[in-house]
């Protein structure tokens, strides 16, 4: 039973840290935490002279940015319900969207704003720029404009500590966010989060992660997600962290210049930019023959692996505590070297309908290839005969699990049983310590012609290990699997290798995986791809785009 208020409890930890820095996009101004208050103080007039009422719906369509995250709380702590979406949807996704969730006002950014119809939209009031809060659309006329001002001008209108007051009407029990899990038009699943789950991650986080008060944050993962929204933004609020919103498309080089000039503590990443990393700056020094010499003696593998641990947390900003990954699985050969060399860095889990976090431990208590331990406020179970050995779906249980799919019955009985379990869709098993360890989507899983079972995702990670291979989805064609492959262009260019030769350097990998894997696993055929496989907002490959 969660007993702290999420509004109450943001309203205290505000006033807490007032005169310190809270916001700032990037390279630019910061805003205090008074600043912030009064922000949200000025939205709440704004709501209330369009009429907005509690449980109605804002659309939040844009980039991380100082003015997302403002709205985004101005939004839940006003009572209505905030609609976050990828601002990268296809227009026909982001109409169809804000039509499902009958969202009432929309803040929009760049060009989107002014290039939303309006007149597809069957409850859509008014429609403001993200950027400087301007009305770009309306319905109804009404004016805005001395708002408007406050808003873009947050230092010039401060409030005392004592006129910050939210409204304490609402209950954790409400609906306070409404997240799409698809941009595919049709099939959109909006994902109804109550502040019961919003508290429970904050209150989780609180009591596990290592983020220090004042600390600086690089917030670079999307907010529209459940993972960065959480945890690069609302709990660090909490905690009177300074937030620095990244904007830019999070490539190892934009990053790694960033984590120089902010030197955050904490940094959440998913496994795909870790990853990329990993093979830029460590998997090369690798096969250099002096220091694959190294590597074989205990005493000067020590020396090698204090040096590489030394260069990556420099090249982290020089000051970090731990690196959080989570949004998919981590590849295993990378894992292992970073748990060699005692890197602070820690694998966890979770999915939208939890708001997102199911299991987590710091770095230095978790366990090798697990994604962390149960969180507190659930409840697990694996559907097994043998839940430590056998695998099964994963299911789980309490606070955190949303309240269903909004307007979508028949969708939310398909993963909600009537007592209240979550089935998950990830396979894995558990260990006596709740320790988890994930084996892939049970929708993934393809049944080999001798009735084996075999996880694509196993054999994607050794497959993106090898040379000339920057990413890969394994698919069944015809009773064989065959791995799609996008190739590695850098290391080829750095390689010299001529066009009419790339095929031939791709393809000498299938030889090598195939003497890694078990008879039912081998793969049949390599085809290349010449674009980057679409992605969720994880990084996760959309493999539902290319299985048939």
């Amino acid at each position: 039973m969660i007993k702290e208020n999420f509004v109450e409890y943001f309203e205290k930890k505000i006033k807490e840290y007032w005169d310190l820095p809270a916001l700032s996009n990037y390279g630019q101004e910061h805003i205090c935490y008074k600043d912030l208050a009064n922000s949200i103080m000025v939205l709440h007039r704004l709501f209330k002279q369009a009429k907005l009422s509690k449980g109605d719906k804002v659309a939040l369509i844009g980039k991380n940015s100082m003015n997302w995250a403002i709205i985004y709380l101005s939004t839940v702590t006003y009572g209505a319900v905030v609609v976050p979406i990828m601002a990268n949807f296809p227009y026909d996704d982001l109409h169809h969207i804000m039509n499902h969730s009958e969202s009432k006002l929309v803040f929009a950014s760049d060009k989107l704003a002014e290039e939303i119809d309006l007149d597809r939209l069957k409850h859509v009031e008014h429609i403001f720029h993200l950027n400087n809060f301007s009305l770009v659309q309306t319905t109804k006329k009404i004016d805005f404009q001395e708002i408007i001002y406050q808003l873009n001008n947050p230092k010039q209108h401060s409030i005392e500590k004592g006129s910050f007051i939210l409204n304490k009407k609402i209950s954790n029990n409400d609906l306070a966010a409404l997240l799409y899990t698809s941009g595919t038009t049709g099939f959109s699943k909006g994902v109804m989060l109550d502040f019961n789950s919003l508290m429970a991650n904050v209150l989780v986080a609180s009591r596990k992660l290592l983020f220090k008060k004042g600390a600086k944050m690089l917030s670079f993962l999307p907010l529209a997600h459940a993972y960065a929204c959480s945890f690069d933004f609302l709990y660090p609020l909490t905690c009177g962290n300074h937030i620095h919103f990244l904007d830019k498309m999070p490539t190892p080089k934009v990053l790694l210049d960033a984590f120089k000039i902010i030197k955050p503590n904490i940094i959440l990443s998913v496994p795909l930019i870790v990853e990329k990393i990993y093979k830029r700056m460590i998997w090369p020094q690798l096969q250099k023959p002096a220091i694959n010499f190294m590597l074989k003696i205990p005493l000067t593998r020590q020396i090698v692996y204090k040096k590489i641990r030394k260069t990556l947390l420099e090249a982290f900003g020089g000051n970090l505590d731990e690196l959080v990954i989570g949004g998919a699985a981590m590849n295993t050969e990378a894992e292992a070297f970073l748990t060699s060399i005692e890197f602070p860095f820690t694998v966890g889990y979770g999915m939208t309908e939890c708001g997102p976090l199911i299991s987590y431990e710091n770095w230095h208590k978790t366990k090798l290839t697990s994604s962390g331990q149960l969180v507190e406020y659930l409840d697990i179970k694996i559907d097994s005969s043998d839940p430590y050995n056998i695998v099964g779906e994963i299911m789980v249980k309490g606070e955190q699990v949303m309240l269903g799919y909004y307007k979508n019955p028949e969708a939310t009985s398909e993963v909600l049983t009537k007592d209240g379990w979550l089935k998950t869709g990830d396979l894995g098993v558990i260990d006596k310590d709740k320790f988890v360890y994930i084996k892939g989507r049970s929708k993934n899983v393809i049944i080999g012609s001798s009735g084996d079972n075999i996880y694509p995702e196993e054999i994607e990670q050794k497959l993106n290990n090898m040379k000339y291979i920057m990413e890969s989805l394994v698919i069944e064609k015809n009773n064989g699997l065959i791995a799609l492959i996008y190739p590695d262009y850098e290391e080829i260019d750095k390689n010299h290798i001529k066009d009419d030769k790339i095929r031939e350097a791709v393809m000498s990998n299938r030889a090598l995986i195939n003497d890694q894997l078990p008879s039912h696993s081998k793969l049949r055929e390599f085809r290349i791809v010449s674009e980057p496989f679409q992605k969720s907002p994880t990084q996760k490959i959309k493999r539902y785009l290319y299985v048939n």
